[in-house]
C-alpha cells in the first residue's frame, strides 16, 4: 500500500487494485428499497437508491501484517465503514465493518485500465469477454430468446413475462478474472451487479457490505483458475462409465423405451446411459409436456422398471432419472413434508406455494437440517437404491423472496446462496450412499462454492433454434465463462429444449447440435417441452446413423476425455477452455467467444449457422492438423468444408493423441 496524506493506493503483486482521493473516492455505501416479483422463475427487480455516500476521507492504520482504514464521508465526520486489508495465503483479502446498520447498499470501484478484457461471472451465454456491459447476478431463468430485439423474446415477453435478457443465467457468480492476471471474488449472497463498462475502474454493487472481497494473482491463466477452484472447491472425476455412449434422452414408459433402445442397438449406437426424466411420471400443460414432481417411480407408467434397470445394467447401459428441490401439491412427499415442518412459509406462517406453470408445488426448506436430510433420504431410497446411476438435478433458482425460512434468515439474502444448498443436498445423498464419484447428477443453477458439490453443469434450456443468445451458438461462452468460474465439466441438451413461439428444432440444427457434442464432456440427448413439434436423433435412418457416428468419435476420444476429466478434478483448469488459455501471447485469441480448445490440444469449432458447408477458423500460432481429412497448416483464419457431420476441428501436429485423434476420425465412417 502507498499512501500519501489523504491518498492512497493498493496493489497486489504489482497489480493495482483501489486508488483512492478525497475527490475520486473508489468506496460509496448507501440506503435502497428493492421491489422484486417473480412469476415461474423470471424475475422482476427494481431497486430505488435512495442515498448513495461517497466515502472520501480516510484514517489509515497499520497493526501488524494488518491495515485497518476507516473511512468517513466528511473530513470531521464520524467513521461509517471501517475496511481491513489482510494478507490470505498468497492472495489479499479485504473486509469490510459497516458502523451504520441504515446502510444496506454498498459499491466499491476496482481499478481497471482501457485494454484490460474481463472474463468469469459464472455462467454468460450472450458474452464471454464482459467489457462493456454490466453484469446482474441473480439465480434465475434465463429466459426464452434472451435478446429483446427478436421475435421470440418479445412474444415471451407478452405472453409469459419471460423473454429474458442478455445476463439472464441459472448460474451467476460475483467472480471474475482480469487479463491483467487476477482474480476477484466477492464473498457474498446478496444481489449484486457488477459493471465493466467504465475504462477507468470497475464498479461492483452489492445489496450488503460483502464480508470480504478476495484478489489474488497469477502468472497464468490456468494458475488463476487452479487458485480459484483451491478456493471455491472442485468438481470430481467423471466416472469411466460416462465416456461409454450418448446419454440418450426418452421418455413415454417402459414399452417405448425398450424399443427405442432396440432399434439403437441394431444400427450399433454406443449407449451409455438412458435418461428417462419421466420416470416418476407426466403431466400436459399448454407449455408441453411436465414432469409429475413427486419423486417416486410410477410403476403404471414404467411398468417393471426396477427389473429392466438392472437388464440393461448388464447390457452396459445404466439408468439416470430427474428430481429437483419441490414437491408437487398432490403428491405423497408434500403430503409428508407438510406434516413435519420441512416446508418454507409465507411471512405470516401459513402455507405457501409456487406456481411452476399450471400447477402448485411447496418448497422444501433448505436451511432445515431435518428437511435436508429427508430430502437426501429421499434421494438415496427412491433414487440411488432403485438403480439410479445418476439424474438432472433441475431448477433451484426459483427460491421466492417472499417467504418465511426456518432460520430466520432473509430469503432475499438467500436466494443466491439456494442452487448450493440445493447441490449440497444431492452430493451428500451420493455421498451416504458411498456412490460419490461414481454417480453423476448435473445441474443448471449455480453460485459460489457450486464446485464441490455438482459433478456436471449443463447449459440450461436454450431454444431450439440458431439465435446467437439462445440458441447452439450460446452453449459456447456459457461453458467457457464457466470454467474461468471455476466450473470446468459442462455440456448442453443436444438440440436445444425449448419449442415455443413458432420454434420447432429441425433436422440441421440437430446434427450440427450433435456435431459439436462429439467434442464435450458429455453427449445427451433430450427431447424437448414438445418431443412432436421437434425432430428427434430416430426421426429417420439418416438422423440414427449421424448419432451412431458421432457417437463413436466421441467414444473414440475417451482416454483424452478421461486425462482432462483427471485434470479439472486435481487442479481445477476446464476440460473445455479459452484459446488464450494455451496462446496467452496470442491478442486475437482474447476475443474469441464461439470457439474452444477442448484440452490442450484440439481446437473446435462449432458451425452455428444455418444452411453453410464451409466455415471460417481461427487458430493459434502453431501446426495443426484438420481433424477430418489430415491437411496441416499453421495459425491464422483458415476457411474449411464443414459438411454436416465434420464440425471444424484442428489437433496440434506434436500432441502426443495424435494417433488416437486419427482413429477417432476414422471411426465417423
Amino acid at each position: 500500500m502507498n499512501q500519501q496524506g489523504e491518498e492512497f493506493n493498493v496493489q497486489l503483486d504489482g497489480r493495482l487494485l483501489f486508488k483512492h482521493s478525497p475527490a475520486k473516492p473508489f468506496i460509496f455505501v448507501g440506503s435502497g428499497e428493492e421491489t422484486i416479483d417473480m412469476y415461474r422463475g423470471n424475475f422482476k427487480i427494481k431497486d430505488y437508491v435512495v442515498e448513495r455516500v461517497a466515502l472520501r476521507y480516510a484514517t489509515v492504520r497499520h497493526e501488524g501484517e494488518t491495515c485497518r482504514i476507516a473511512f468517513r464521508h466528511f473530513s470531521h465526520d464520524h467513521e461509517l465503514l471501517t475496511m481491513v486489508l489482510k494478507k490470505d495465503g498468497e492472495g489479499l483479502r479485504v473486509s469490510f465493518e459497516l458502523v451504520d446498520p441504515l446502510f444496506n447498499r454498498f459499491w466499491v470501484r476496482v481499478a481497471a485500465d482501457e485494454s484490460e478484457k474481463i472474463y468469469g461471472c459464472g455462467e454468460q451465454l450472450s458474452y464471454f469477454n464482459l467489457r462493456g456491459k454490466n453484469f446482474p447476478l441473480w439465480t434465475s431463468e434465463p429466459g426464452v430468446g434472451r435478446n429483446k430485439s427478436t421475435y421470440t423474446t418479445w412474444q415471451a415477453d407478452v405472453k409469459d413475462q419471460a423473454g429474458g435478457d442478455y445476463y439472464n443465467t441459472n448460474y451467476p457468480q460475483p467472480t471474475y478474472v482480469s487479463t491483467n492476471k487476477y482474480f476477484c471474488h466477492v464473498e457474498t449472497t446478496a444481489f449484486a451487479d457488477f459493471d465493466f463498462q467504465r475504462g477507468d475502474f470497475h464498479e461492483l454493487h452489492i445489496w450488503e457490505a460483502p464480508a470480504s472481497i478476495l484478489f489474488e494473482t497469477g502468472e497464468s491463466y490456468k494458475s488463476l483458475v487452479e487458485k480459484l477452484t483451491a478456493r471455491l472447491g472442485r468438481q470430481p472425476e467423471l466416472p469411466d462409465w460416462t465416456f461409454d455412449g450418448i446419454w440418450l434422452g426418452m421418455q413415454g414408459g417402459t414399452e417405448i423405451v425398450q424399443e427405442k433402445i432396440d432399434r439403437a442397438l441394431e444400427k450399433g449406437m454406443k449407449i451409455g446411459a438412458l435418461w428417462c426424466q419421466d420416470w416418476q411420471g407426466k403431466r400436459e400443460t399448454s407449455f408441453g409436456k411436465r414432469l409429475m414432481w413427486n419423486w417416486k417411480w410410477n410403476p403404471e407408467m414404467y411398468p417393471e422398471l426396477d427389473q429392466k434397470i438392472k437388464e440393461w445394467k448388464q447390457q452396459g447401459i445404466k439408468f439416470l432419472g430427474y428430481i429437483n428441490p419441490y414437491v408437487a401439491v398432490e403428491g405423497h412427499l408434500y403430503k409428508e413434508a407438510y406434516e413435519k415442518g420441512y416446508l418454507a412459509t409465507s411471512l405470516d406462517g401459513s402455507d405457501y406455494v409456487v406456481d411452476f406453470g399450471e400447477f402448485d408445488c411447496g418448497v422444501v426448506d433448505f436451511t432445515n437440517e431435518d428437511a435436508c436430510e429427508w430430502y437426501q433420504n429421499v434421494i438415496k431410497e427412491n433414487m440411488i437404491d432403485f438403480g439410479m446411476d445418476g439424474w438432472m438435478a433441475d431448477f433451484g433458482e426459483y427460491l421466492p423472496t417472499d417467504l418465511k425460512l426456518h432460520s430466520g434468515e432473509s430469503a432475499t439474502m438467500m436466494h443466491n446462496a439456494w442452487p448450493v444448498m440445493w447441490a449440497k443436498v444431492n452430493h451428500d445423498a451420493v455421498k451416504k450412499a458411498g456412490r460419490w464419484g461414481d454417480i453423476v447428477y448435473f445441474m443448471r443453477a449455480g453460485y459460489s462454492g457450486t464446485q464441490g458439490y455438482c459433478p456436471l453443469l449443463w447449459a440450461g434450456d436454450q431454444s431450439v433454434d440458431w439465435s446467437l443468445d439462445d440458441g447452439l451458438a450460446s452453449v459456447i461462452p456459457a461453458a467457457l465463462s464457466a470454467g474461468m468460474s471455476g466450473n470446468g465439466v459442462h455440456h448442453s441438451d443436444i438440440g436445444g429444449y425449448t419449442s415455443l413461439h413458432g420454434n420447432k428444432r429441425d433436422k440441421e440444427l440437430l446434427l450440427r447440435w450433435v456435431d459439436m457434442a462429439a467434442f464435450t464432456p458429455v453427449m445427451r440427448s433430450h427431447e424437448g417441452n414438445r418431443p412432436g413439434d421437434c425432430c428427434q436423433y430416430d426421426h429417420d435412418e439418416e438422423t440414427l446413423n449421424h448419432f451412431v457416428k458421432m457417437t463413436n468419435v466421441f467414444t473414440t476420444l475417451k482416454p483424452y476425455l478421461k486425462a482432462l476429466t483427471k485434470e479439472n478434478a486435481e487442479k481445477g483448469i476446464p476440460m473445455q477452455r479459452p484459446l488464450f488459455m494455451e496462446y496467452e501471447n496470442d491478442k486475437k485469441a482474447y476475443d474469441i467467444k464461439y470457439q474452444y480448445m477442448l484440452g490442450s490440444d484440439l481446437v473446435v469449432a462449432p458451425v452455428y449457422e444455418e444452411g453453410k458447408d464451409k466455415w471460417s477458423v481461427y487458430l493459434p500460432e502453431d501446426e495443426w492438423v484438420h481433424f477430418w481429412s489430415g491437411k496441416e497448416t499453421n495459425g491464422g483464419t483458415v476457411e474449411v468444408d464443414a459438411p454436416l457431420g465434420e464440425t471444424p476441428v484442428f489437433y496440434r501436429k506434436n500432441s502426443s493423441y495424435g494417433e488416437l485423434f486419427k482413429e477417432a476420425a476414422k471411426r465417423k465412417w
